[in-house]
C-alpha cells in the first residue's frame, strides 16, 4: 500500500511539474489552480491510479489470452514482416478509427452516455480534469483502443507504452493550454479541439477524435472556429460528489432522489 501511495504521489508531481507550468505560459482561460471541481477532480484522479487502473490491467491481459486462441497466426506473422514504421502507422489509424466511433457511440447510446456524462460534467478544463472519468467509462474506453493492437499481435511491453503515450495526450488535450501544432493542426490535435468537445454550445457532437483529427476530417465532424469556447459542462444535473457520481450511473434516473 506504501508502494502505491508513493507511486500515485510521484504520479501527481511529475504531472504537475509538466503541466502546471506549461498552463501559466499558455493559458487558455484564467482560472486559478484550486478552481472550481478542484477536488472533485482530485479524487477522480485518486480513484484512477488507486483503485480502477488494475481492473483495466487485468481486462486487456485477460484479452490477451483470449486471442491467442484465435487463429490470428497468419495475419499476425505477414503484418509482423512489414518494418516498423508501416506497423505503427496502422496501429495508429486503426486504434484511432475505433476510438473514433467507440467514443462517437458514447455520445449517441443512452446507456453509454450515462457513464460517459462523468468525464463531461468537468466545468473547467486543465491537465487534473482529464481523469475525470466513471471507471466503466474508462473500461470500456482502454479495452477499445487497445483491441486492435492484440488482435494485429503486438507484444504486451509496446501496448503499454502505446498506453502511456495515449494516457499522456489525453492528459495534454484537456490541458488549460492554448498550444497549437500550427500547420499540422490537420494531422495532430490540441487543446482547442478537445475543448470544444466539451463545449456547452456544441453539446459533445464534435472532435471526437483522441490522437489524430483526420478522422473529424473523414466523417464530417471536425470543428475548429480559432478561438477557445466560451463554457465546457453540461446542462443536465449531475451529482458533485465523487462517490455519488460513480454510483448515479448505475441507478435508474427515476429512483435518483438526489437529483
Amino acid at each position: 500500500m506504501t508502494d502505491s501511495v508513493q507511486h500515485v504521489a510521484e504520479s501527481f508531481g511529475l504531472l504537475l511539474i509538466i503541466f502546471l507550468p506549461l498552463e501559466r505560459l499558455f493559458t487558455a482561460t484564467r482560472q486559478g489552480v484550486l478552481r472550481r471541481g478542484f477536488w472533485a477532480d482530485l479524487c477522480y484522479f485518486l480513484g484512477q491510479y488507486l483503485l480502477w487502473n488494475t481492473p483495466v490491467v487485468i481486462a486487456i491481459l485477460w484479452a490477451h489470452a483470449q486471442m491467442e486462441h484465435l487463429p490470428l497466426a497468419s495475419m499476425r506473422e505477414a503484418f509482423g514482416a512489414w518494418p516498423w514504421w508501416q506497423q505503427f502507422l496502422v496501429a495508429f489509424f486503426v486504434s484511432d478509427c475505433a476510438i473514433y466511433w467507440a467514443h462517437r457511440w458514447q455520445h449517441n447510446n443512452k446507456f453509454l452516455w450515462r457513464f460517459h456524462r462523468v468525464h463531461h460534467t468537468a466545468e473547467r478544463m486543465d491537465w487534473l480534469a482529464a481523469h475525470r472519468e466513471h471507471p466503466l467509462d474508462n473500461l470500456y474506453t482502454r479495452t477499445v483502443e487497445n483491441v486492435p493492437l492484440l488482435l494485429l499481435g503486438f507484444p504486451m511491453h509496446t501496448i503499454a507504452g502505446f498506453a502511456v503515450f495515449r494516457g499522456m495526450w489525453a492528459i495534454f488535450i484537456h490541458s488549460n493550454t492554448t498550444l497549437s501544432p500550427g500547420p499540422l493542426r490537420y494531422l495532430i490535435g490540441a487543446p482547442r479541439l478537445h475543448h470544444w468537445h466539451h463545449a456547452i454550445e456544441k453539446k459533445g457532437q464534435v472532435n471526437f477524435a483522441n490522437l489524430s483529427p483526420l478522422m473529424d476530417l473523414m466523417f464530417g465532424t471536425y470543428y475548429d472556429p480559432r478561438r477557445m469556447p466560451a463554457q465546457v459542462g453540461i446542462q443536465e444535473p449531475f451529482a458533485r460528489n465523487y462517490v455519488m457520481a460513480l454510483i448515479e450511473p448505475m441507478v435508474p434516473q427515476r429512483w435518483q432522489f438526489w437529483r
